[in-house]
């Protein structure tokens, strides 16, 4: 948009259920593989619900003991996405007043919270870790970023349940364009596949009910779609302004043009079901992007596969758009499950590579289309799609309503970004070689 310094994407980092690294994400989502599965966990015999979508490799693998019995899962699984998200940046040399951080989380070290309680109650105070205060408060993520990147622009939390990852996005843009910060880094993580969430969830019949079919359970638009699947993992991007990024050489992957949020003040914990809500913080992304309705060519819907929350983002999205506009619709919480804070970083990693490859995963487990949805939903293969403007919607709780745009770069000189390489080994890889 006129007057607004240009920010781009130059960095990607994630860990989720279906890949622990961008590589790994991206490949599985063309190839419509689910990351949900049965939990066998002891803890969860006892479980209403019992599948989720744990990370596809354990974070403590590849930061290591000494690093990891210091932090929280949520911390680890951040600086594990945050790593990957700088080194594909180039590690970029910034001064550190001019870096900045923001990653959000819905409930921060969740896990360390609820064991330091129990130690207390069996053991007293002598029981508690002198760690348990800087691993469980909800900053940690981004705190432990910032302390590995020794940012001093600003270290931000953005807590907006399910929404968080994205809102974090948005501050991170809005920094930039404030000239508080060249480079930010950006994103959400989670960690809360445990015993109290999914009994939480199940209680207000939130979760899906599938649990002799795992990988079908995630069917957002479905006609027969029952609730969402819990997962959790870390989703990072690197942002800087597009001069300091010509600066440096580095060829970005995509442009951040634009973001809107607002809330519902509806319920605390359903959507407004007409998406007016949501509708608005997408005609404010528009808006903010410079563009009108016919750019956009894609939206990465928030669709967790509940029965209301997907019918009314079907309205939000044709109430912001208009009957003219009927742009490729995707939903891969069918695959990676619901990320809550960081669902919405990772969905902004996946609309920056479709937008950058021209290409839109499938859905998966979109058998028949609910007749209250009136989208162009892709499902089966993926599709490709025209340049144009791409959008990634994000509630949450609370009424919490983010919608981010971004818009693919020309490559009129022959130039451009190659995707992230795989970064991490496995162990079933080591062994097959």
């Amino acid at each position: 948009m006129d007057g607004h310094t240009s920010v781009v994407v130059t960095g990607l980092g994630a860990t989720c259920p279906v890949g622990a690294d961008v590589a790994e994400l991206w490949e599985a989502l063309l190839a419509g593989r689910s990351g949900v599965r049965r939990l066998d966990e002891p803890w969860a015999e006892e479980l209403p619900v019992r599948i989720a979508a744990p990370v596809r490799h354990e974070p403590g693998d590849v930061l290591g003991a000494p690093v990891s019995r210091r932090l929280d899962r949520v911390q680890q699984l951040g600086l594990v996405a945050a790593r990957e998200a700088w080194d594909d940046a180039g590690r970029p040399e910034v001064d550190p007043d001019r870096l900045a951080v923001v990653v959000g989380s819905g409930v921060g070290g969740f896990g360390t919270l609820l064991q330091q309680g129990r130690n207390l109650a069996e053991r007293g105070s002598r029981g508690v870790s002198p760690y348990s205060l800087a691993m469980f408060m909800p900053d940690g993520p981004a705190v432990t970023i910032g302390l590995e990147l020794g940012a001093r622009a600003g270290v931000h939390t953005p807590v907006s349940a399910c929404a968080s990852g994205a809102e974090a996005i948005a501050l991170a843009l809005d920094l930039i364009r404030a000239g508080r910060a060249d480079i930010v880094v950006c994103g959400g993580a989670e960690a809360a596949v445990h015993q109290l969430s999914i009994a939480g969830f199940s209680a207000i019949r939130a979760l899906s009910g599938r649990g002799d079919r795992p990988s079908e359970a995630s069917r957002p638009f479905d006609a027969d779609r029952d609730g969402f699947v819990l997962g959790e993992g870390a989703a990072i991007l690197v942002l800087e302004s597009a001069t300091h990024a010509r600066g440096r050489g580095v060829v970005p992957y995509a442009e951040l043009a634009g973001a809107g949020m607002s809330a519902d003040s509806h319920h605390v914990v359903a959507p407004d079901p007409s998406g007016s809500g949501a509708a608005r913080a997408m005609r404010t992304a528009l808006a903010d992007a410079g563009e009108e309705a016919r750019a956009v060519v894609h939206v990465n819907a928030h669709a967790t596969s509940t029965p209301l929350g997907d019918t009314a983002e079907s309205l939000a999205i044709n109430a912001a758009l208009g009957p003219g506009c009927r742009p490729a619709v995707t939903a891969t919480k069918s695959m990676t499950g619901h990320l809550l804070g960081a669902a919405g970083a990772l969905e902004a990693i996946v609309t920056v590579l479709s937008a950058h490859e021209g290409l839109v995963p499938g859905t998966l487990n979109l058998d028949r289309l609910d007749t209250a949805i009136d989208l162009d939903v892709v499902t089966g293969t993926s599709r490709t799609i025209p340049a144009g403007l791409s959008l990634t919607n994000s509630f949450g709780f609370g009424g919490h309503n983010v919608c981010l745009a971004i818009r693919p770069l020309p490559t009129s000189a022959g130039v451009a970004r190659s995707l992230p390489s795989r970064r991490v080994a496995y162990a079933d890889d080591v062994a097959a070689a």
